[in-house]
């Protein structure tokens, strides 16, 4: 096991980091999608992440490119006081305004009284979470539409519903791949840094700890989605990827993966819509039980 970096040193994450970092994500489960090992360890490069601990308290920072430094919301049982104070010293050392970003609404409001920062509202970042048996059931009227896509996805297709394994894990970088073709991701810097964190994710598969699903059509994969658990009564689906020459493939991939891998979970946490409209369109249309809300936290 590599050696914990203690504040105020700082290591990039890595893969060995896996077990350190879960522990203690696991004793203080978090409530917002980006923290997780998985979901940390496919961003990697993007963020540039690195952490550390103090008193046993998580400490993450990262920055894209060659932008300010900024950090994520420390994770710990204890008092975060001390936690916050030395996040925002070490983030003065690199960038004039520091920034503690992805910060859970009610975390911040906690910290208020006691903290000399601004709380910016984030929203294009606020998660959206589903109650799990309404994603499996999809009853009532709101969901007609969705029930429509599901039929006709089925009238045209016999499928195969399979839980991921090593074995279909280049199939699903095919269809990512094709999926970029499709949409021009070498045009769109933001669609290539996706394709780049869900690569990292499936070539890693077999060490990190989430479940993922395939949706079958003439032995082919035509979708797959990836999650894990984000705290005891809750999943969070970090991908969800289908070919779209399939009508009604992403309602089925939706469906079928909450129903094998997360139907003994309360709720589904699939992320947020980061500010594009036709994303938070999507995400609407499973209407939402309610949103995690998230804040950036600046220093005055």
């Amino acid at each position: 096991m590599e050696p914990t970096p203690l504040y105020p040193d700082f290591k990039p994450l890595s893969l060995e980091d896996r077990d350190q970092i879960t522990l203690r994500l696991r004793r203080s489960p978090p409530v917002t999608s980006e923290l997780t090992f998985t979901n940390l360890f496919m961003w990697r490069h993007h963020y540039q992440f690195q952490w550390s601990c103090s008193a046993d308290t998580l400490l993450i920072v990262g920055k894209i490119g060659d932008g300010p430094h900024f950090g994520l919301p420390p994770v710990g049982r204890n008092d975060l006081t001390p936690a916050f104070n030395q996040l925002f010293d070490f983030l003065g050392r690199h960038t004039q305004k520091p920034e503690i970003r992805r910060v859970p609404e009610q975390l911040a409001q906690s910290y208020a009284a006691f903290l000399p920062f601004e709380v910016i509202p984030d929203p294009d970042n606020s998660d959206y979470v589903y109650r799990t048996e309404f994603l499996i059931n999809l009853g009532g009227r709101k969901y007609h539409r969705k029930r429509n896509h599901l039929k006709q996805f089925r009238k045209r297709h016999s499928y195969q519903y399979l839980a991921l394994a090593s074995d279909l894990i280049e199939a699903c970088l095919d269809l990512e791949e094709q999926w970029c073709r499709l949409r021009s991701c070498v045009e769109n810097p933001a669609l290539l840094n996706e394709e780049m964190a869900i690569r990292e994710a499936l070539l890693h598969f077999d060490k990190l700890d989430c479940q993922g699903g395939v949706i079958l059509v003439d032995n082919k994969v035509v979708a797959f989605s990836l999650g894990e658990q984000l705290n005891p009564d809750t999943a969070v689906i970090h991908l969800e990827k289908a070919n779209p020459e399939f009508t009604g493939s992403y309602a089925v991939i939706n469906q079928e993966f909450c129903r094998d891998a997360w139907r003994d979970f309360t709720y589904i946490n699939r992320e947020q819509d980061l500010g594009e409209s036709g994303l938070r369109q999507a995400k609407l249309s499973y209407y939402p039980d309610h949103m995690s809300n998230k804040v950036i936290l600046r220093a005055k």
